[in-house]
């Protein structure tokens, strides 16, 4: 980051100190002040835009799958976190995409029950959301 900005203000100043020279050469009489600042100012909009979108491009994190291997627990992983076999049902049914209520009736039980072991789980997984706790759970390699 410190890279990208050092480089970028090195380039305007290069860029502007070059606009100056050509000013006193050749254009002074012809072109107003207001020309050169417009492209500055042009210019390192189009560079910001290009160095934000640069900087905050997600980056892919690829993961190795091995081929024709069924996918196995982490047992490790589920007794480090505590989790209970119940919650991990839950935790299998929030990866299916059910909500609090389908998952209470498929499995018998009430809808605080359900919201109980899906704020356990979220403690457990360090999540606030569903969706961190099934990317936690997949990079502990809890569900496939």
């Amino acid at each position: 980051m410190r890279r990208t900005i050092l480089i970028y203000g090195i380039s305007m100043a290069a860029l502007i100190g070059l606009l100056k020279l050509v000013e006193y050469q050749y254009f002074i009489r012809d072109i107003p002040t207001e020309i050169y600042v417009g492209i500055v100012a042009v210019t390192f909009t189009g560079l910001g835009i290009w160095a934000g979108l640069r900087l905050t491009r997600p980056k892919i994190v690829r993961e190795i799958v091995h081929a024709g291997l069924p996918f196995q627990i982490d047992e490790a992983n589920l007794r480090t976190l505590g989790i209970s076999k119940r919650e991990y049902e839950v935790l299998e049914l929030i990866s299916e995409g059910l909500s609090n209520q389908e998952i209470a009736e498929r499995l018998f039980v009430s809808l605080s029950t359900v919201k109980t072991h899906a704020a356990s789980l979220f403690s457990k997984l360090d999540a606030r959301r569903r969706t961190q706790a099934i990317q936690r759970a997949k990079e502990l390699h809890i569900i496939p």
